[in-house]
């Protein structure tokens, strides 16, 4: 009988172990870039040992100022507050091409208010509701390919769109003018390729959306808004970033406890970990050098191959210990992130979101992807190329 249970206890024990084993390699995946961080932070931790210096990594303002505008925003996606807007949008256009159009551009206004990633996560299901409620699915792929594009490029304009953006914001204490200047031409050239793209690869079909009937709380819509208004302010150096990471948090404790377990602290430990990495790589003499070398000869192009190797935030991370051309490489970071699947997270995000609706469809979407991408960003790198 003992030797029955304690069979019974191993196979049980066993049981749970493998679960785990599938849960962490679940995580794994699903947070891929934060784990190649984590194994770079480790492995320069190896030639620059842990030491006091470290402290110095770390861009306390620009984690704080993410996690405060994360917070704010999915207490507003649980209310559908966005999902709502869009849906009243879409349902003002009548044809598949004007549909097709408001949602890439609810997407690029989004993701200049509430960042890439969050932007994508909220209009991509719309997305796909709209297209598979009204038989349009032959236009899911390009309209998946045409948010994430207007994900990456239109959150470049603010210092908020893009995580890169705040953090290069901050780090060279960039007046916000003379950042909007900057990004101004890139995120003029990115609107009319869509727009043309949009007019060109879908036609004007007739298309309706049902109507939904979505209730919003007034007073929680309100106190929202306003402590996303808050956020805004503590990126715009209004108030001090302290004063968000109290009050946030304080009223979401209170009001809305998921949106604070809802916040993608893989992305905020993906920040820690290349913070770590970066400053270990600027303590190595000849990485030093070489980078410096690079960079000097062009800022703009080093930091677009950057990114399809690495991403765009590794990447304006790691750069911008090498140089004081904050406007190339705030441009190259951002335009970077057109290109291959890993040269944004947005990028991923999205290519996750399709194939959770189309599986077996990857390689016809990867084909699509790269054709338009591609295309966009070796016309931005040109232009850019051009005018800096």
């Amino acid at each position: 009988m003992n030797r029955t249970h304690v069979q019974q206890g191993y196979a049980i024990s066993r049981h749970h172990r493998a679960h785990l084993l599938e849960v962490v390699l679940a995580f794994m995946k699903k947070n891929l870039v934060m784990m190649i961080a984590l194994a770079a932070a480790l492995a320069t931790a190896l030639i620059v040992p842990p030491d006091a210096e470290y402290l110095t990594y770390f861009d306390f303002k620009t984690l704080t100022c993410l996690f405060c505008v994360l917070a704010v925003v999915c207490a507003l996606k649980n209310m559908r507050f966005f999902y709502m807007l869009a849906h009243k949008v879409v349902q003002l256009f009548k044809t598949a091409r004007l549909s097709v159009l408001a949602l890439v551009y609810i997407t690029f206004i989004g993701s200049m208010l509430i960042a890439n990633d969050m932007a994508l996560l909220t209009f991509l299901p719309l997305g796909f509701l709209v297209l598979s409620a009204t038989g349009k699915e032959k236009y899911m792929a390009f309209t998946f390919i045409m948010q994430n594009i207007a994900a990456n490029l239109g959150g470049m304009l603010t210092p908020f769109g893009n995580p890169q953006n705040l953090y290069l914001y901050t780090k060279y204490n960039i007046p916000t003018g003379e950042f909007m200047a900057i990004m101004a031409p890139p995120f003029i050239i990115s609107i009319a390729m869509i727009t043309l793209c949009c007019f060109i690869f879908v036609r004007s079909e007739p298309l309706t959306v049902a109507d939904e009937d979505i209730k919003l709380d007034p007073k929680k819509t309100v106190l929202y808004l306003l402590l996303f208004a808050l956020s805004i302010a503590i990126v715009f150096r209004g108030i001090p970033y302290l004063v968000g990471l109290f009050v946030i948090p304080a009223v979401l404790l209170v009001t809305d406890r998921k949106a604070l377990k809802m916040v993608d602290y893989p992305l905020l430990l993906t920040f820690v970990f290349f913070f770590i990495f970066a400053g270990n790589m600027a303590r190595i003499d000849v990485v030093r050098e070489a980078f410096s070398a690079l960079l000097e000869k062009s800022t703009l192009l080093v930091s677009v191959l950057s990114c399809q190797v690495i991403s765009n935030v590794p990447s304006s991370i790691l750069l911008s210990q090498f140089t004081g051309n904050y406007a190339e490489l705030l441009v190259g970071v951002n335009i970077g992130g057109a290109g291959t699947l890993i040269a944004s997270l947005a990028s991923l995000i999205t290519f996750r979101e399709y194939l959770s609706h189309n599986p077996g469809k990857a390689g016809a979407y990867i084909v699509k992807f790269s054709l338009f991408n591609f295309g966009m960003l070796a016309i931005l790198t040109c232009v850019m190329f051009v005018i800096l």
